[in-house]
């Protein structure tokens, strides 16, 4: 990690500036989080996640920073990593969406058991519940995917600038977030009828 830091610093701000350091702490932080990740800790690695991303927006205002993206041999690095961020963005908005749509069928089972309606109506949302899960999958099945194919492109060995090298650790560890939010969201591939109440009771919390 030593070697590589001081690699970095040949082109970016400052071996000593504040902002360099923060990032590959919030990196390490957040490997080492990913090694043992729980459902509990996914509240803590995204908010890691948001600073780690802070810090890369403050990186990239630097003119240094700018300067070093702007060679005519970063350009493709460049321009791929900006395509691969908007995969990225894409990828984002299905653990929201679902999130939404999951909230809104517990809440109507919630109502429907406040309001007594009997087994009948309660199977019937329960059965909307488990058809809105199964797209849901269907979509994180697809979102995961996506972030394979991004992860296969950065294993590609290639001499990348200390900034590109930068951004693409920000981008390994992104996905790797990600990858878990998700997979915890869309749940075991197998579910009996004996586990489902457990997992809308999850849902539920």
């Amino acid at each position: 990690m030593a070697a590589t830091y001081h690699a970095r610093s040949n082109n970016l701000p400052s071996r000593q500036h504040p902002i360099v350091s923060q990032i590959d702490e919030n990196l390490n932080r957040l490997r080492e989080s990913q090694s043992t990740s729980t459902s509990s800790s996914i509240g803590h690695n995204l908010s890691g996640l948001q600073d780690l991303h802070e810090c890369v927006d403050v990186l990239l205002q630097f003119p240094l920073t700018q300067q070093a993206l702007a060679q005519e041999k970063q350009r493709e690095m460049v321009e791929e990593l900006l395509d691969e961020s908007l995969m990225l963005l894409d990828v984002c908005t299905i653990p929201k969406d679902a999130l939404l749509q999951t909230k809104e069928c517990t809440q109507e089972l919630q109502s429907i058991l406040r309001r007594r309606h009997g087994v009948e109506g309660l199977a019937n949302e329960f059965r909307k519940y488990l058809t809105s899960r199964k797209a849901m999958k269907k979509a994180i099945c697809k979102a995961l995917k996506n972030l394979k194919h991004i992860q296969n492109k950065l294993s590609t060995p290639g001499e990348n600038g200390a900034v590109i090298s930068v951004l693409r650790d920000v981008e390994v560890v992104t996905i790797s977030v990600l990858e878990f939010v998700l997979s915890f969201i869309s749940g075991p591939e197998a579910e009996s009828k004996s586990s489902r109440w457990p997992l809308v009771s999850k849902q539920m919390h």
